[in-house]
């Protein structure tokens, strides 16, 4: 639906607020304001008229302004590129209207940038494309071809316009994507109680309590506990960062592992400003291998242009021949072509709601041969449901046994922590903050002091073997009657085990579907990661197609897993969700995290998957794949058309201004051919209907 306002009745700052409002409505997929012309277009499902009412309702002077690191500024992005391409193309025109004299003094005007660039390079001891611009452009004047020299500048220019309008496109992509969505924090009051506020009315100087999983929501400083700290973010330090009081901690980092109290220093939009800032930097300097080293080719190939010339010069002793073969170079291309292909893969994955941390993990992706899923939450459900809750005692019966746990489990973000929280609260089970500070030890369970009893809740292997909780023949007997086929959280007071959870958590229903598509793109070797039992891993094994599973997985010995298909020489993608994957996420050649995983994963993680959907994972490997092969075909097509206008040029059949042009038009047609979707149209529609 296009909606129309009189033209400029729409400022830049309104349209801001205009997509931020409408945006929010729940029928509204996506909407695109452009305040030059009043255009307000918005795709979505329902009903016109109740929208239209809904956005005839909005009062822009109550509405508060956007902040600039939220703003979807790609309206911008497009009016400011296309302004810029038109002022090109117009001041091309109006110098060709201009007398000789005027023309030819400003080509020589302008050729002084690209010659004074070229010997900045020479005198930093660089021989780069630059170089070589800049000796084609000043020869050609030197020679007289004024008109070959306009138009090198000239399709110089167009391809600087393309590269940054794909760089800027790819940025605010990036940064709409990168923004934190984190809704509440734990509070600790002055009498120590801990209640959960909105993030939007914390206050500078209140203490908030951040633990192990979770991001870190505000800037602040330590003021209790110690933790490692996954700073990757922020400085691209890989392991964690031990932090005590007294350290400063920023938003977008995350608590790997401990407990932090953190007295807050700035509030919500002055920090998230930062951390986007640093994602958006590290994913522009992580360079594809291919990129890289088509960079340094170009560089590498300018010497051998210039000896080209040389020769031919020396065999024919005219000059305009050799300025023909001079303005012909294999450089330019492929250092256009290449990262403009990266960047546009980049911000096709982000429009497709994938967000990729730089260039280099798509060939990843592309390269690998094996992935490895954990099970729980990811191929299985994101939302697993509370099926049996088993009391093991009289003291507890089934309701204090989920209230209690549930009460320590809302904590922590976890699927199965949320699958208990959310059962507690769907029958009515009300619960007080009877607890002390809740210890989370890492990939285990959650151990804290309850009525001056420890309790104890987690795996069967952090209360049995970290803890030496007896299972005796009656919870046995229970477990296996009551707990076959499930996967079972158990809670233990005072050293005695008083009952257990059993959630179900069925695979995804598209998971099949994914594995079937990833083995379609060339991927060998599919493998399960999980901490349950043989049976249980066997039925999703086989339920799903997977043709190797590892049982009974320890936390800790995920990453060696992966260390273990490593040296059999696979390279492995890993997908993963929860605290204990991290290890495994940081040690796998490519890491993928999903939408509603923990927030040290998804820090940790290269690839996030920011819809609920593992479909992405697919999208994603063909991202990889396509860009590979779009890049080869670059690197084909750049070879033989240069390579003929060489030959064309050495041999006088073509002149050094026809050299010249043709180069150029081939070299921008190149640049526009690699900004073009890698994924058909059918392809990005499904894509599309999926993240809806």
């Amino acid at each position: 639906m296009r909606l129309r306002a009189p033209r400029f009745a729409i400022s830049e700052n309104d349209s801001y607020i205009l997509s931020h409002v409408i945006g929010q409505m729940s029928a509204v997929l996506s909407v695109d304001v452009n305040y030059l012309t009043g255009s307000i277009l918005v795709r979505h499902y329902g009903d016109n008229d109740s929208l239209v009412a809904a956005i005839r309702e909005i009062n822009l002077d109550e509405c508060p302004p956007v902040p600039l690191h939220e703003q979807d500024q790609h309206v911008k992005i497009g009016l400011t590129f296309k302004g810029m391409l038109s002022k090109t193309f117009m001041v091309r025109f109006l110098k060709g209207l201009m007398p000789m004299p005027v023309y030819k003094a400003l080509t020589v005007y302008s050729a002084v940038r690209y010659v004074w660039r070229g010997l900045k390079s020479l005198g930093q001891g660089r021989f780069d494309v630059d170089v070589l611009d800049g000796a084609a452009i000043g020869l050609s004047v030197a020679f007289g071809h004024y008109q070959s020299a306009s138009s090198i500048m000239f399709l110089l220019s167009i391809s600087d316009i393309l590269e940054e309008y794909a760089r800027q496109r790819t940025r605010n992509a990036l940064t709409t994507a990168l923004i934190m969505n984190v809704d509440t924090v734990w509070v600790r009051l002055e009498d120590g109680l801990e209640v959960q506020k909105s993030i939007s009315d914390v206050q500078v100087g209140d203490e908030i309590i951040v633990r192990a999983g979770t991001m870190i929501p505000l800037d602040g400083e330590i003021v209790s506990g110690e933790a490692g700290v996954n700073q990757q973010t922020l400085t691209g330090e890989s392991a964690p960062v031990v932090k005590q009081v007294g350290d400063s901690v920023y938003a977008g980092t995350a608590v790997a592992e401990g407990e932090l109290v953190i007295r807050v220093r700035k509030l919500l939009e002055e920090s998230r400003i930062q951390y986007i800032l640093n994602m958006v930097e590290r994913a522009e300097d992580e360079k594809i291998g291919t990129a890289a080293k088509a960079e340094a080719l170009a560089d590498r190939i300018v010497p051998y242009s210039f000896l080209f010339a040389g020769i031919v010069w020396l065999l024919t002793r005219d000059g305009h021949k050799a300025l023909s073969a001079l303005t012909v170079d294999y450089s330019c291309a492929i250092k256009l072509a290449t990262p403009l292909a990266v960047i546009s893969a980049m911000r096709e994955a982000t429009q497709n709601r994938i967000m990729i941390k730089g260039g280099k993990y798509l060939e990843a992706m592309a390269e690998a041969d094996t992935i490895v899923f954990d099970k729980t939450g990811t191929l299985t459900c994101a939302t697993p449901k509370v099926k049996k809750v088993i009391p093991l005692t009289e003291d507890m019966n089934r309701d204090d046994v989920l209230r209690l746990a549930a009460c320590l489990e809302e904590h922590f973000p976890h699927s199965l922590a949320r699958a208990i929280v959310l059962q507690a609260e769907e029958e009515g089970l009300k619960h007080r903050e009877e607890h002390a500070d809740v210890k989370y030890v890492v990939a285990h369970g959650i151990e804290s002091e309850w009525r001056n009893q420890t309790v104890r809740i987690g795996s069967r292997h952090f209360l049995e073997d970290d803890n030496g909780i007896v299972f005796n023949e009656a919870a046995e007997a229970a477990i296996r009657e009551e707990g076959s086929g499930f996967s079972c959280v158990y809670l233990a007071v005072a050293d005695s085990l008083v009952g257990f959870i059993c959630i179900q958590d069925p695979p995804r229903e598209e998971a099949k579907e994914v594995i079937r598509g990833l083995r379609q793109s060339g991927i060998e070797h599919i493998v399960m990661l999980t901490g349950d039992g043989a049976p249980i891993a066997q039925r999703i094994a086989d339920e799903l197609g997977i043709d190797r599973y590892f049982a009974e997985v320890l936390p800790e010995d995920k990453a060696s897993k992966v260390q273990e298909l490593q040296a059999e020489g696979k390279k492995v993608i890993m997908v993963g969700d929860g605290v204990n994957d991290t290890p495994a996420l940081a040690q796998a050649d490519v890491s993928v995290s999903l939408r509603d995983a923990s927030d040290v994963a998804r820090e940790v993680a290269d690839i996030t998957l920011l819809q609920s959907d593992l479909s992405a994972l697919v999208t994603a490997r063909h991202l990889g794949l396509r860009l590979m092969r779009r890049i080869d075909s670059n690197f084909n097509r750049i070879f033989t058309i240069n390579t003929g206008l060489l030959i064309l040029g050495a041999t006088g059949v073509m002149q050094p201004t026809s050299t010249a042009l043709w180069h150029n038009v081939s070299t921008a047609v190149l640049g526009y051919a690699a900004c073009q979707p890698l994924l058909s149209p059918r392809e990005r529609k499904a894509q599309q209907a999926l993240a809806e």
